[in-house]
């Protein structure tokens, strides 16, 4: 059976729940991110799982040279036609290692991580992140903040989207935090989003364990300080020693 992240994200349903994904958001996000990361225009970045690639795309656009991974087929079919000499994209599983390559800014964007059952292949995604970044080189990761997401479960509601009524249930179970995604368009189905329930002091430990050091923790888009019992967001910026 098929990982719940290999089926449904190569879905055009999943794209088309998520279409409403604020560009000005995201673009904002971005030119802040740059600011306190203090990117030089030479740097090369990876935007690790980037989906359809609208980060890879806005940095590529501010003048750094950028590759976009993603384990989605038809992301990175959809990504490939905005490449050019200065921005690439691949199919790439985050928890695999990089041959030949190295850069100086690793991205994982809208909590693109947490996604396995078995918590070793959390590890191995940042050891293989450890092995393709530079010294001295900047991990960013952009995880919710699962203190808040647990006190506000569990969740109904129904979305709809393109005349699809997407409803939603949210629980926390056995660890994780799961989003049940059914619809009917034609046929009834049925996905599931599956994050696990990682909580900053996680983070900590496992960064350190492969030689990162946390420098800072931000709790919004705003990169506002973080606070486990209000902020959204849990933005971990960390450098390797």
């Amino acid at each position: 059976m098929a990982d719940w992240f290999a089926s449904w994200f190569n879905t055009k349903y999943y794209h088309m729940l998520y279409g409403n994904r604020n560009e000005h958001e995201a673009k904002d996000f971005i030119d802040k991110l740059v600011d306190v990361i203090d990117v030089n225009p030479d740097s090369y970045l990876l935007d690790l799982c980037c989906g359809k690639g609208r980060h890879s795309r806005y940095l590529n656009e501010k003048g750094f040279s950028v590759k976009g991974v993603d384990l989605s087929d038809q992301s990175i079919e959809f990504a490939k036609q905005f490449e050019n000499e200065t921005l690439n994209f691949e199919i790439h599983d985050m928890r695999d290692q990089m041959a030949g390559v190295s850069f100086d800014v690793v991205l994982n964007l809208f909590t693109s991580f947490g996604y396995f059952e078995n918590q070793d292949d959390n590890q191995k995604v940042i050891s293989s992140v450890n092995s393709y970044l530079k010294k001295g080189g900047i991990f960013v990761i952009d995880f919710l903040n699962v203190k808040k997401v647990i006190d506000s479960l569990p969740v109904n509601e129904t979305k709809s989207c393109e005349s699809i009524d997407f409803k939603i249930n949210k629980t926390l179970e056995n660890g994780f935090i799961i989003k049940t995604i059914e619809f009917t368009d034609g046929d009834d189905y049925n996905y599931q989003e599956k994050v696990a329930a990682l909580e900053f002091d996680f983070f900590e430990k496992a960064l350190e364990n492969e030689g990162f050091e946390i420098t800072d923790v931000y709790g919004s888009y705003d990169l506002d300080s973080f606070d486990v019992t209000k902020s959204d967001r849990l933005i971990i910026k960390a450098t390797k020693k």
